[in-house]
């Protein structure tokens, strides 16, 4: 009785393993390349006393608005430069995770990257609804995303030059002209 158990529960086990294998298989499952998060932490820059950023939301760290718990950054608020990498690695892990929920083909790690690096600036619900993601869901490969990286340039209305080049950089990276 206790040999058919164990062997029961060893094929279920096993079971489970070869659909978490298959499954990741099917949905992907990306990570955030050290040459990226790199490229983001300056993109971003470190600040240790809350600000408000250029749309005027409050943030901290390394671009963060928000803590790993999904509290706001409020003013008068500081972090230390070891809590902002421990915060920025446990942000930029949750947009990666929210990028590869919401895309529906296969991209190589620059495309993944590229992505990551522009919702973790814009936010998960500016990807969802923009065009971008539309056409990176249609075909990863259409020149004309780069249009689309293009067109997020603005914050409270006025073009900035800091976001222009974060654009063009997201999108050589995306078409891997800077992706090693």
């Amino acid at each position: 009785m206790m040999k058919a158990l164990l062997t029961f529960l060893r094929g279920l086990i096993k079971g489970v393993h070869e659909i978490k294998e298959e499954t990741e298989q099917l949905t992907g499952v990306y990570s955030v390349s050290d040459e990226m998060t790199q490229k983001i932490k300056k993109f971003e820059g470190y600040m240790s006393k809350a600000y408000p950023d250029a749309g005027g939301v409050w943030t901290i760290g390394y671009g963060n608005t928000f803590y790993a718990d999904g509290t706001p950054v409020k003013p008068g608020e500081t972090i230390t430069k070891s809590e902002a990498e421990k915060l920025f690695s446990d942000v930029l892990n949750q947009f990666a995770g929210m990028v590869s929920d919401v895309i529906r083909v296969e991209l190589n790690d620059c495309q993944f990257d590229a992505l990551v690096s522009f919702t973790y600036n814009v936010g998960i619900g500016n990807l969802k609804k923009s065009t971008l993601l539309k056409k990176v869901n249609a075909d990863p490969e259409d020149e004309t995303i780069r249009i689309e990286f293009n067109k997020w340039i603005k914050a409270d209305g006025k073009t900035l030059a800091g976001l222009v080049k974060r654009r063009k950089d997201e999108a050589d990276y995306y078409f891997g002209k800077t992706c090693k």
